[in-house]
């Protein structure tokens, strides 16, 4: 029976974070902005997976100016001069960038840092280990509702959660304190730990899938260092690396900024950082292929259906190019070819996409390469309406007046 109602509580606790938590996570301070859109919980699919590829571009990224390169020093110097000044260790912050711009081989342009300062900031006003308000009560409120799905009694529930954890603490009592998303991660590790030990099905899986100072996706960490070296020494997990603030700096940077973005506004960068790499492209393409098919198109930014990552059944975009097969001149499988590399710069060179501007722009009409994703943010911790679009633009605010510190 006890283990039985281990196993409840484990499913329970992880029902209750089965979504990634990105959105931010310290309320920031009220200031002026030009509209009214870290990451957060969207109702479409704006996940690192598959909306944001996990693999990185193996090249340094485009600079966005013709600024002459500067060394390591100059800047640390640069740095210095962005950052606001009153801020929690302000130098800590700044070795981490910077170590972080120079393992991922990037820029040190104002426009690169004030991103990477802005994005930061609008996540977790420059904490390193970001505190969510009210934690226990939206773990706890989500264990109930999944307790009534189970026909379970909470009280079996927290019963079985007063089982002592490897902290010394019991479950129930790490839950009731629980500040913020690392503790929760720990949490869950443990848990999932006890289950194994338990004989208890081996797939419970911690469900926290983005974390850090900057929500990074677990599963971007894990891809990029596969494919690029990652700078320190690792003392655990990949997963636990992202929860530091310099492994959390470290990731945000390289899926913000370590992909040729192919924008003259750095406010779709923002987007693409909420909503996924290439999402304000792919949302300028959605509102082309509306336009020719005449059929209405959710400009989210994805263009197929992902189920597990991969693509699954035939979206709404994919049925559209389906329709217009003959006025394009490829066949489905040529169109399906060119939509599997929506997550990649590549897309943008294929036939699909130069074909489908070309009939757009057959009577002189121009079209926008970029638009901004139309994705609501959902999360228990948000109580009004957000979007990417929000979000894109409150960063935006937030880059602006770093800029203005040159």
């Amino acid at each position: 029976m006890r283990r039985i109602l281990i196993l409840s509580a484990a499913l329970l606790l992880a029902a209750c974070a089965s979504q990634p938590v990105t959105a931010p996570l310290a309320t920031p301070s009220v200031s002026p902005e030009p509209t009214a859109t870290a990451q957060s919980m969207p109702a479409q699919t704006p996940q690192p997976t598959p909306s944001v590829s996990p693999i990185p571009s193996t090249a340094p990224t485009v600079r966005p100016s013709a600024r002459p390169q500067i060394s390591e020093a100059q800047g640390r110097v640069l740095m210095g001069k962005l950052l606001p000044a009153k801020m929690p260790d302000r130098e800590g912050w700044i070795d981490d960038m910077l170590d972080a711009f120079t393992a991922l081989k990037l820029a040190y342009t104002p426009e690169y840092i004030c991103a990477l300062a802005a994005t930061i900031e609008q996540e977790s006003s420059w904490q390193g280990d970001p505190v969510v308000p009210g934690l226990p009560k939206i773990v706890w409120g989500a264990i109930e509702d999944r307790a009534e799905k189970y026909h379970l009694p909470l009280l079996a529930v927290q019963t079985a959660l007063l089982k002592t954890s490897p902290t010394g603490k019991s479950y129930k009592a790490r839950i009731d304190s629980l500040r913020t998303e690392r503790e929760m991660n720990d949490l869950f590790e443990d848990l999932a730990a006890e289950a194994k030990n338990l004989n208890l099905p081996l797939n419970m899986k911690n469900p926290i899938r983005t974390g850090g100072p900057m929500q990074v996706s677990i599963e971007f960490a894990q891809s990029h260092v596969k494919v690029w070296p990652y700078p320190y020494a690792m003392k655990g997990s990949v997963r636990s690396e992202v929860f530091t603030r310099r492994g959390g700096v470290y990731f945000g940077t390289a899926i913000l900024l370590q992909y040729p973005a192919p924008y003259t506004d750095m406010v779709y960068r923002f987007a693409d950082f909420n909503a996924g790499r290439y999402a304000s492209r792919n949302a300028a393409f959605q509102q082309v292929v509306s336009h020719l098919s005449g059929k209405e198109l959710v400009e989210d930014g994805d263009l197929l259906r992902y189920q597990n990552g991969n693509p699954s059944g035939t979206s709404s975009v994919q049925s559209a190019l389906y329709g217009m097969s003959t006025q394009l001149g490829l066949s489905r499988d040529e169109i399906l070819r060119d939509l599997k590399l929506e997550k990649l710069n590549a897309f943008a060179q294929s036939p699909l996409y130069q074909k489908v501007y070309a009939l757009a722009e057959r009577n002189g009409k121009s079209w926008p390469r970029a638009s901004m994703p139309q994705i609501d943010l959902k999360s228990p911790k948000i109580t009004r309406k957000l979007t990417t679009e929000w979000f894109a633009n409150r960063v935006k605010w937030r880059y602006d007046t770093c800029m203005k510190r040159l």
